[in-house]
């Protein structure tokens, strides 16, 4: 299964938020990530209404990995991003197989077995080890000027 880029997207965001122990911008986000800055801002919104990140506006204001996020599974977001929807599309256009196709049930087997797989990773398993958060080095702010 291939994930879309705003579930990509989706995922590395809140693993730098997670690692990271101070707010960040959109603006840095993007910049870490090498990612637009008009889909990342997109990105964080969702985020934010499923419960993965927090938002503060004005000056000091910025995104954070919400406070109970590392307990929500990849399997979440990625539902939230991609949908429940059917791995192929039999109807549109019609397809004259579909009375007798098998494939469409497998398909949907070997989806949920990928869900059921993300569902048991959380989070916050992604960013820590026995050390402390193990992304911590790769996605730490550069140092001010």
């Amino acid at each position: 299964m291939r994930l879309n880029r705003s579930t990509d997207m989706a995922l590395r965001i809140a693993m730098l938020t997670a690692a990271s122990p101070v707010r960040a911008t959109v603006d840095e986000l993007a910049s870490r990530l090498a990612l637009p800055r008009s889909h990342v801002a997109k990105v964080v919104q969702r985020l934010q209404r499923i419960g993965v990140l927090v938002t503060i506006r004005g000056r000091s204001g910025g995104v954070a990995f919400a406070e109970h996020a590392g307990e929500l599974t990849v399997g979440q977001v990625v539902r939230a991003f991609e949908g429940d929807g059917e791995v192929v599309n039999c109807h549109e256009p019609a397809c004259p197989l579909v009375a007798g196709c098998r494939l469409r049930g497998e398909l949907r087997r070997a989806q949920a077995a990928f869900l059921a797989v993300l569902d048991g990773v959380r989070l916050g398993e992604l960013v820590a080890g026995p050390t402390g958060p193990l992304l911590l080095s790769l996605g730490a702010p550069p140092a001010a000027r």
